[in-house]
């Protein structure tokens, strides 16, 4: 169960503290996609997602695209935002977030993952042993493969919630 809990739990990207991550010794963040970065249905990335990308990239962080979503979707994304994009992840499967690491160089502790989902994003963070960090989904239109895991997240947040491991809505860093 607590592989589903987040390191730490933000509204969007824009209100995570970045600063607490440096200080922390992330070198490199992986962002999901949909319903991360942009909802589902959008095709390119917003002004604001642009200028919070280009801060991060001057303050040091290496940015990447991590998603299971194929890599035709990514591309655009990829070349507007000028960052790396790792497409088909496979998460939760830790094999990949381990191949970033070992392809960048990293170790676990200078590596964070940001996204909207427990079951993919933060479960797989977690099994491979960097810093997760859950957003809450920009839209609640899902592709339809997606819509089980929800299903199964609300049940998980419940049982979280009655271990006093996690509560939706109450934000931490």
């Amino acid at each position: 169960m607590e592989k589903y809990v987040p390191d730490f739990y933000q509204k969007d990207i824009y209100s995570i503290n970045y600063d607490k991550l440096l200080d922390r010794g992330i070198k490199c963040i992986l962002f999901d996609l949909d319903n991360t970065i942009v909802p589902f249905s959008e095709k390119s990335p917003r002004k604001e997602t642009k200028d919070l990308f280009e801060t991060l990239k001057k303050q040091g962080f290496k940015i990447i695209i991590f998603s299971n979503s194929p890599k035709i979707r990514l591309k655009p994304f990829s070349e507007e935002l000028d960052v790396e994009a790792f497409g088909c992840a496979r998460k939760p499967n830790p094999k990949n977030f381990i191949k970033v690491l070992q392809m960048n160089k990293f170790e676990e502790n200078e590596v964070a993952i940001i996204g909207d989902q427990m079951f993919t994003d933060i479960a797989g963070g977690n099994r491979a042993g960097i810093t997760t960090i859950l957003t809450t989904p920009l839209s609640n239109n899902d592709p339809f493969w997606t819509k089980p895991n929800r299903f199964r997240e609300r049940r998980m947040m419940t049982k979280l919630r009655n271990h006093d491991l996690f509560k939706k809505g109450r934000y931490y860093e």
